[in-house]
C-alpha cells in the first residue's frame, strides 16, 4: 500500500501517477492512496517513487494482506481487494 502527502501548493502529481501505473497491478480508489501487487520491497517501491517528491512531501510504502475490512467501494474495486489480498 502507498501512501502520499503532497504539501506543496499546486503539486504537480502526474508524475508520480504515471509511475505508480506502470505497475501491472494496481488500485486507485481513495485521493492519496494506491494498492500495488508487486514482487518488488516496501524500500524499492520507496526508491522509484522518491524522485516525484519534494523534500516536505511524505510517503509511507507498507505491505498489507488478508485478513482486511473496508466499506463503501463498489463491486469491483471489492472484488480486486479479496483477489490481490
Amino acid at each position: 500500500m502507498i501512501g502520499y502527502d503532497l504539501n506543496k501548493p499546486l503539486q504537480n502529481y502526474q508524475g508520480l501517477i504515471k509511475a505508480l501505473k506502470e505497475f501491472d497491478t494496481w488500485w486507485h480508489q481513495l485521493d492519496s492512496t494506491w494498492i500495488v501487487a508487486t514482487e518488488q520491497t516496501a524500500e524499492q517501491i520507496r526508491d522509484k517513487l522518491i524522485s516525484y517528491l519534494d523534500k516536505n512531501d511524505e510517503l509511507l510504502v507498507t505491505k498489507i494482506s488478508a485478513p482486511a475490512a473496508w466499506q463503501g467501494f463498489n463491486e469491483e474495486g471489492s472484488q480486486w481487494l479479496r483477489n490481490q489480498l
